[in-house]
């Protein structure tokens, strides 16, 4: 009773300031009024009052269809003292600033799992038992069991898992469930109000509410560079993964499946997989039990207000052409390194984490027009996409150092000649650029110069022997920002580097 105690006397307190406040105020004089003559005070004005919504018609109606998830890991990670919870990912405790599964930190009150399992969140789709979650919650699993609202436990069959989304479809042996209904996530706008449902911290059915505070955010997950994700201020914990966002009539616009946190639990800001890109995964886990995407073959980046006027830009803006892989469609289709991709079929290319989505969304074959920037000048390409191959890291055709190497430039380079092998490895015709023997340049090193990659131009400047590429490398100052076009094994693109 003591703290409702101190509350109570809390409160009084307050109060009574406020009155004895209000006791001490006087008139103002009329020579105070002519002081503040011409000044816009309104001591009357006030802010429209807002009535804030009511959410539990709402969480009544689509309760019964949000499930807990149990999966038990094929691998359970070996427990030590520092260990991770089951289901992190080693070493996730070392990340500052990073976007956290939902499987808690160390120190966290999660409930006590048998070792190897892991708990999410999960909701129905269809009343025959089709459960969507996330990828995370039920990767490298030999067993996963649904929890009903109506406190049921059923052994669910993974039907399909597509790591890219972080979406999963799972299938229960029920009938007549509860669903919930889909949303067009496209209609979703920040500042809308949103609500999630899930089992932070094994609690089941917990609700919390927020707004949509963005669009279109890029996970820093490379995996995941094929979702927009959606931007909320709900309140995400551990265990809220795979649970459903759902708008104010009740329907799911996404799947909450990120949080950005110092800590592993919640800072203020959470991230859901937009229902179209899930729904899109699902029908395809659905026919064939894996997800497939469109590929344009390019490596890309944002335009930086330095890179407007050298390419020749209207305005900073649009998806700068790093790298070209080396027989992708892009390639194909005559995209080169350097341009810059301002449009996708009509839809405008703002920065570079927006192409991907759009992209990937897109089956294979389909061809797409592509509005982009080259020297200044605005072309169209038509590209016919290809379907989306995870590439290893650039291979060289040749990491051996050269004992006919001449002496590194100040650019920490050493080139020779391109030898008949890798000429004809690379596609390449005689007098096209000089190859890289040697690298003793940290920075080149860093920025992914290595033996065997052959340089073709330096700035805007073809080079075709060593002379040349030595005379071009001359021409900048200490300071400069050298761009050069380097081709290798896997691709074409573009390297930047400092001159000493």
């Amino acid at each position: 009773m003591k703290p409702v105690s101190r509350f109570v006397l809390g409160f009084s307190s307050c109060a009574l300031l406020v009155a004895c406040f209000s006791q001490v105020q006087q008139p103002v004089s009329a020579s105070t009024a002519e002081n503040f003559a011409g000044q816009s005070v309104s001591s009357n004005a006030a802010l429209p009052l807002v009535n804030l919504p009511d959410f539990s018609m709402l969480v009544e109606r689509a309760g019964p269809a949000v499930v807990n998830i149990e999966a038990s890991v094929k691998k359970p990670a070996r427990q030590n003292a520092s260990a991770e919870p089951s289901g992190m990912p080693p070493g996730a405790d070392e990340m500052p600033e990073l976007f956290k599964r939902f499987f808690g930190q160390p120190g966290m009150p999660m409930p006590q799992p048998r070792s190897g399992t892991s708990f999410g969140s999960g909701f129905i789709i269809s009343s025959d038992g089709y459960v969507l979650t996330n990828h995370h919650v039920v990767a490298n699993t030999d067993e996963v069991i649904v929890r009903l609202a109506d406190r049921r436990e059923l052994k669910a069959q993974v039907i399909g898992s597509d790591e890219m989304s972080d979406v999963a479809l799972l299938k229960v042996e029920a009938n007549n469930l509860p669903v919930l209904q889909i949303a067009d996530s496209k209609k979703v706008k920040p500042g809308q109000w949103v609500v999630a449902i899930g089992s932070p911290f094994g609690f089941d059915h917990s609700v919390t509410a927020g707004v949509v505070s963005g669009l279109g955010r890029p996970s820093i997950d490379g995996s995941q560079r094929y979702v927009p994700f959606i931007q909320t201020d709900v309140a995400i914990n551990p265990g809220n993964s795979g649970g459903p966002l759902l708008n104010t009539a009740g329907e799911v616009v996404g799947i909450n499946s990120q949080i950005f946190s110092n800590s592993g639990g919640y800072m203020g800001v959470s991230f859901a997989i937009p229902m179209e890109v899930a729904m899109n995964a699902v029908q395809q886990l659905k026919q064939t039990g894996k997800v497939t995407r469109g590929q344009l073959g390019v490596q890309i980046g944002d335009v930086s207000r330095d890179d407007v006027k050298e390419l020749g830009l209207p305005r900073p803006g649009g998806a700068l052409v790093n790298n070209v892989l080396n027989g992708s469609a892009a390639e194909k289709a005559g995209i080169l390194p350097g341009d810059v991709i301002t449009s996708l079929n009509g839809n405008e290319i703002a920065q570079s984490s927006m192409l991907p989505p759009m992209v990937g969304a897109l089956p294979p074959g389909v061809k797409v027009n592509v509005d982009l920037y080259r020297n200044g000048k605005l072309k169209t390409i038509v590209v016919q996409l290809t379907a989306l191959v995870e590439t290893a890291a650039v291979a060289n055709p040749s990491n051996n150092r050269r004992s006919e190497a001449p002496n590194s430039n100040l650019l920490g380079l050493s080139v020779i000649a391109v030898d008949a092998k890798t000429r004809a490895q690379l596609g390449l015709v005689d007098g096209q650029g000089v190859q890289i023997a040697r690298v003793t340049n940290a920075a080149a090193v860093q920025a992914g110069l290595s033996a065997g990659d052959v340089i073709l131009q330096v700035g805007r400047q073809a080079v075709s022997n060593t002379a040349e590429f030595n005379t071009a490398v001359k021409a900048f100052k200490s300071g400069d920002s050298i761009r050069m076009l380097v081709r290798n094994s896997q691709s074409t693109g573009l390297v930047t580097l400092q001159m000493p």
